[in-house]
């Protein structure tokens, strides 16, 4: 096959896929999110011997979501492997749907997940890779003979490096609205998860700041159902904004903000959310030997194949696109192709493209 790997086609004799051998196996892919759960179950169509480890929970970037959450996606374009995604009001699916819709391929398909095993490294053999992974019980390692990375790119919350950013009351993740009831929360950032996350602790009766760098919210970045509600808010005085500003010290009783003028102004705080973006973690690539490539250090990837320059290891999902911290432009909704490519790729057959038109309108118009 073009990959330099044996044709996988029909290797595994096993109806579902698994791994013939418990530290043996044709493919590891890395990554229980969506997409790699679609290739799980690819794999486990097609005879091939695959096995799937996760650090954290099956869709466990989904599951950090605060308690009802909802896609910014409609339903068919974030469903995989041609299952059905229905919500009981057919509205876009919450962050529990998602959730319970994931398990439930999972249990379709009847494959294993290793989940809470944490890749540490990928080491190269004569014919192919050993995987080593982490967990409470100990190190783990699988020989195998193609490596999927579909790791996403949200893997640590994007830093401001001030004083106090590591105290208890500050966060950067949304949690259960309820907890912030009655309490000064000050957001920090001016897009869509600051802006949702007013919008949501505000309903819930938490008394709420935004501070945001720009002088007015970034109408561009902010989902047009959104907006005009945040900026009434804000206008009416229900939600203060500061805009203009940037944090620079946080401390146990308020922040202080400090104006694209040099002048200074503190704000009570009793919880401090930034919400300002992640990072991708580059770790796992640097070991395996993985260019990266621009800003955003994203794998570098032939287009057709998603193999990267280490041959064998392949790259699926948003994590081609390393650290988008601004401008996001991968999704999962404009990913769900890259599944077939790696698949032609390690069978040595043709990627088959289901309902081009449809895909071609979710590459140039994804509703994330």
């Amino acid at each position: 096959m073009t990959s330099g790997n044996e044709d996988m086609s029909s290797q595994s004799d096993q109806p579902n896929g698994a791994s013939v051998c418990p530290n043996r196996t044709q493919v590891v892919i890395v990554g229980a999110g969506p997409i790699g759960l679609e290739l799980a179950v690819e794999c486990t169509r097609r005879g091939i011997a695959f096995e799937t480890l996760d650090s954290g929970s099956i869709g466990h970037t989904i599951s950090w979501w605060a308690p009802e959450t909802r896609w910014f996606s409609s339903n068919e374009r974030i469903a995989i492997a041609g299952v059905p995604l229905l919500t009981r009001d057919q509205t876009k699916a919450t962050r529990e749907e998602y959730l319970t819709y994931l398990r439930g391929v999972v249990e379709q398909f009847g494959f294993p997940v290793h989940c809470y095993q944490r890749v540490v490294d990928i080491r190269h053999r004569d014919t192919g890779f050993t995987v080593i992974s982490e967990s409470h019980a100990g190190e783990r390692e699988v020989e195998c003979e193609a490596v999927v990375l579909a790791v996403g790119g949200l893997d640590h919350p994007q830093r401001l490096s001030i004083e106090g950013e590591d105290l208890p009351h500050v966060d950067s993740y949304l949690r259960e609205p309820h907890r912030y009831y009655g309490r000064n929360v000050l957001i920090v950032g001016g897009r869509n998860s600051a802006a949702e996350a007013a919008l949501r602790l505000h309903h819930a009766g938490a008394h709420v700041s935004l501070s945001y760098r720009g002088p007015e919210l970034p109408e561009d970045h902010i989902k047009y159902w959104l907006l005009p509600e945040i900026r009434g808010l804000i206008r009416t005085g229900r939600i203060t904004g500061y805009f203009g500003t940037r944090p620079i010290q946080i401390t146990p009783t308020h922040v202080v903000l400090e104006t694209q003028n040099g002048s200074q102004q503190r704000v009570a705080a009793e919880d401090v959310l930034t919400l300002i973006g992640y990072v991708q973690d580059k770790t796992l690539f640097r070991k395996a030997g993985i260019e990266l490539v621009g800003e955003p250090e994203r794998p570098q990837v032939n287009e057709d194949t998603m193999e990267t320059n280490v041959r064998g290891i392949y790259i699926a999902g948003t994590a081609i696109a390393g650290s988008q911290r601004s401008d996001y432009k991968v999704f999962l909704e404009n990913c769900h192709q890259h599944v077939e490519q790696i698949l032609a790729h390690l069978t040595g057959t043709q990627a088959q493209t289901e309902n081009p038109e449809f895909q071609e309108i979710i590459q140039d118009a994804p509703e994330s």
